[in-house]
């Protein structure tokens, strides 16, 4: 390693440092101001069963945080006059027994909802409960609930009281078939584990992107299921010092992250639709896991990118389609951790601005059986060095240019790709805008035809493949 890279690996070393010795403090504070009512669910999620914690990233060290603040329900008379008319649906949970099934019949039922008893709940048609749109709507504080066929209304629009349709403060609960509607957070989790959230709808208020809610939110949430949810119009998916949560067949359309992982280690994505988002899915800390068989399409923008790591270590990204987005991966740092990969498997990268951006000197990246193709880029690379600390074996490039004589199905020559005038735009941000100009189309061709400077190699694949390949994509098994 050059003594360059030495330092800058130490300096990271020294802020990440001085960062957990601050979070550490503010965590401690934090954890000596929390109600005792919260120390329930925090027992339960620290359970000798669970998986180790990796301190590289889930701050583990650190002391143990409750809920930051009790649950605090604005009453019916200082929400909109428009349900002080209705039934509160509170009166039906507070005379149903523990554990009982409570059928709602159809109708319009006043918010606000506080669950502190495990009962089934179920819509019996169509059952709507409003929030006046003044602070939280439902919050369930129990473990072992069930809400089903419901649909929830009309929250505050205050960030800092974190206003929503539904607050889940509790451990093994379903949410199936509830739909979230002119709200500002949708489904927020904070410290509750084992739940299942299935078949829900969730759209956030109509406002500018930065400033909606975010669709479902986990904090120091634990091996939840979320499956099978459509989010739209909503601002985020995230997960913050979360482990080992499932993500299957959810769609989510017209939003600002699909899903932001924060500190979050070993969560696997699979099977989701993400379509006319600003970012697909993005590791930011993370550790493990990774995601499989996904479409992520259209996440266009100054902000555009489908795939995003940041000193994120020891994920797989496998049979995924990546298409027509401004960028297919952006990747700073990562992997990370040493002797760690990021492993892309089988996936498809067609029709982006840039299939692959690297902005990291380390290395540790795996490309293995990829397709690419359409993309006005492949490979964008930081740096100036041999462009070889990545590893690429076995991808099919439209761009490659040789032969197969002996017909194994492997280019006879190796696919180099090489940066002639594309390094104006590559180290100066403000020249993409010229990027497929005449001009520079022309300075290329040029540089090509008699270089008069040196060319960078971005990538180099020793065994291309000859012929496109049929990946296990969603496209072919569409």
């Amino acid at each position: 390693m050059s003594h360059r890279k030495v330092v800058r690996a130490m300096a990271r070393t020294m802020a990440r440092a001085a960062w957990l010795a601050c979070a550490g403090l503010a965590l401690t504070a934090a954890a000596q101001l929390a109600p005792f009512g919260a120390r329930e669910s925090a027992s339960e999620a620290d359970s000798p069963g669970d998986k180790p914690r990796v301190a590289a990233s889930d701050l583990a060290t650190a002391p143990r945080v409750d809920v930051d603040k009790p649950v605090e329900l604005i009453p019916l008379y200082q929400r909109d006059k428009r349900i002080h008319g209705l039934k509160p649906l509170q009166a039906l949970i507070d005379a149903a027994p523990e554990g009982a099934v409570l059928n709602v019949p159809s109708g319009r039922y006043a918010g606000p909802v506080h669950l502190k008893k495990p009962l089934t709940i179920v819509g019996q048609g169509e059952v709507v409960v409003d929030g006046g749109d003044k602070g939280t709507v439902f919050v369930v504080e129990t473990n072992g609930a069930t809400l089903r066929h419901l649909t929830i209304t009309g929250s505050g629009d205050s960030h800092d009281s974190d206003d929503g349709c539904l607050n889940l403060r509790g451990h093994r609960n379903t949410i199936e078939d509830v739909t979230i509607a002119d709200c500002l957070f949708g489904i927020d989790l904070k410290q509750s584990s084992d739940n299942l959230l299935r078949g829900n709808r969730v759209r956030s208020k109509p406002a500018e992107l930065g400033v909606r809610g975010d669709a479902i939110r986990l904090w120091y949430s634990h091996r939840n299921r979320i499956e099978g949810n459509l989010i739209t119009d909503s601002r985020d998916m995230v997960a913050w010092y979360s482990n080992d949560n499932v993500y299957l067949r959810n769609e989510g359309r017209r939003s600002r992250y699909s899903i932001h992982f924060m500190f979050a280690n070993r969560n696997v994505v699979e099977h989701n639709r993400f379509i006319d988002n600003a970012v697909g899915v993005y590791y930011m800390y993370c550790e493990g896991g990774g995601a499989r068989h996904n479409l992520i399409s259209h996440a266009t923008g100054a902000t555009g990118m489908a795939l995003g790591f940041k000193e994120a270590s020891d994920i797989f990204i496998e049979d995924n389609e990546i298409i027509y987005s401004a960028i297919g991966v952006g990747s700073d740092i990562s992997p990370f951790q040493p002797n760690t990969t990021i492993r892309f498997n089988r996936n498809r990268f067609a029709y982006n601005g840039i299939a692959i951006q690297l902005t990291s000197e380390l290395g540790g990246n795996v490309l293995a059986d990829n397709l690419f193709e359409g993309n006005l880029t492949d490979i964008v690379r930081a740096g100036h060095s041999n462009g070889t600390e990545n590893r690429w074996v076995g991808n099919w490039f439209d761009t490659y240019q040789g032969f197969d004589r002996n017909g194994d199905g492997v280019g006879d020559q190796p696919h180099e790709h090489y940066a002639y005038a594309d390094q104006i735009w590559m180290e100066i941000p403000a020249a993409r805008f010229f990027k497929t100009s005449p001009v520079l189309e022309m300075l290329d061709f040029l540089e090509r035809l008699a270089p008069f400077s040196s060319p960078d190699l971005q990538l180099r694949d020793d065994k291309p493949r000859q012929h496109r390949p049929t990946l296990n994509t969603l496209e072919s098994r569409s």
